[in-house]
């Protein structure tokens, strides 16, 4: 993932933020005036983390035009789940992400990808394991209905999926509601 900062203007600059970062849990790959480059990460970091770091040690994030096409590719994802889970029909991310921005898919996927550093449909899926996970610890839902819900084919293919990216199961997440009650 590439981070464009504004306000890094000398040697010292890369010095604080190489070791300010690094605290957050970032894992930094590359670090030049203006620009760093993380790790790729299975789950997605969140910005207003990082930009709140930044901002209290003198810096800031860099817009680019295609940042803005970031937010507004992740901003369609979220209202597609949100509009999935609403109405109980499957939502095609590729259609309503073309369609949002009046552009190509592929594209849009190509350079989600260049600037995030891992893939469109990793964002879609981290984004819904969140949801996954939320249902789990919050509600009484069963794992069928939250894989019907969000457009799963079938709660084992949920599972797995749960399992391959956060190392836990359901059964974990449903104990973790269970302590909350008591």
């Amino acid at each position: 993932m590439k981070l464009l900062i504004k306000g890094m203007v000398c040697d010292r600059c890369i010095y604080v933020l190489s070791e300010e970062l690094p605290k957050l849990g970032l894992e930094i790959t590359e670090i030049r005036l203006g620009e760093v480059i993380l790790k790729e990460m299975d789950i997605i970091f969140e910005e207003h983390v990082i930009r709140a770091k930044l901002q209290t040690i003198g810096f800031d994030l860099l817009y680019s035009k295609n940042q803005k096409i970031i937010d507004q590719i992740k901003s369609a994802v979220e209202r597609g789940i949100n509009e999935q889970l609403n109405t109980g029909e499957t939502v095609k991310f590729s259609t309503l992400i073309s369609n949002e921005l009046r552009k190509d898919y592929d594209s849009l996927s190509s350079l989600f990808s260049s600037l995030e550093g891992y893939t469109l449909e990793k964002f879609i899926i981290s984004k819904k394991i969140e949801k996954v996970k939320e249902f789990l610890v919050y509600t009484d839902q069963s794992l069928s209905d939250i894989a019907y819900a969000l457009g799963y084919s079938s709660p084992a293919y949920l599972s797995n999926q749960l399992k391959k990216y956060t190392g836990l199961t359901s059964s974990y997440y449903k104990r973790t509601r269970h302590l909350q009650k008591i």
